[in-house]
């Protein structure tokens, strides 16, 4: 086992990841080991943490992990994050193809923007004004009011470990409509188990419940930590053609003793 190694630290609007280029499969895959370089006293610090690895039929492969340890469901920043990393690892040019355990993305980079596209969803459930659906990670969207003062973590944490949701775990989603084309997103994160300055998969979950049954094939999110865009098409009950746009960014890179 590797003593030393070396590691990137990129966040996407706020949503900040340990990036590790596994390309040789020597990093341990430890929970514990994960768990630390998370931490952000003791370790690096990071909502999550994600291998680049090789992939037979793609340029390349995301391993995603939550901040717990655990490997995780997709997770849009991350990727979004991934595919700046693979570019600066001079992997692709400005459009590349990947595996994560959702599937095969497609994605493309343009002047620090990444857009992303993301899995297509069949369905999403209506549950008395509150909405349940899957864009890669489960989540739970409810439309509140007066969103800069909500109390997310309280409700969030709430809803995540009631009885319906306790055991599997979901992502929490607070939104409030700002204008026809642009929504305000909060997202109590499972696996963090807290709030977060944003969430991919939450603002795409977010952006296909406000466009539905609407004309609109875009809308403009807002989340804690910056701006992003989602766009979809409809097709019945299905959404295809989903991408996930926004700025992705290197932070440090650096060298720490496992």
């Amino acid at each position: 086992m590797q003593n030393t190694i070396e590691f990137f630290k990129y966040q996407g609007t706020g949503n900040d990841f340990v990036m590790i280029d596994n390309r040789d499969e020597q990093f341990p895959k430890e929970k514990e080991i994960i768990e630390k370089l998370c931490d952000r006293r003791f370790g690096i610090g990071g909502d999550g943490l994600i291998l680049l690895e090789t992939d037979e039929k793609t340029d390349f492969k995301m391993v995603y992990y939550n901040s717990d340890g655990n490997e995780s469901t997709m997770c849009g920043n991350g990727g979004r994050c991934l595919v700046a990393f693979a570019h600066f690892l001079d992997i692709f040019e400005d459009q590349t193809t990947f595996t994560a355990i959702d599937g095969l993305h497609e994605a493309q980079i343009n002047n620090g923007i990444i857009k992303i596209k993301m899995i297509d969803v069949d369905s999403i459930k209506n549950r008395e004004g509150n909405f349940e659906l899957n864009t890669g990670s489960p989540h739970y969207v409810t439309f509140v009011e007066m969103l800069n003062n909500y109390k997310v973590f309280e409700n969030g944490n709430k809803i995540r470990n009631s009885a319906s949701y306790r055991q599997e775990g979901i992502n929490v989603n607070f939104v409030e409509e700002i204008s026809a084309d642009q929504i305000f997103v909060r997202t109590y994160e499972r696996g963090v188990e807290d709030e977060t300055f944003s969430c991919g998969t939450g603002a795409t979950a977010s952006a296909l419940v406000f466009l539905k049954d609407k004309n609109e094939t875009s809308v403009n999110v807002k989340v804690l930590g910056g701006n992003l865009k989602v766009y979809a098409e409809q097709d019945g009950e299905t959404f295809k053609n989903i991408w996930l746009e926004g700025p992705a960014k290197q932070v440090f890179k650096g060298k720490i003793n496992l």
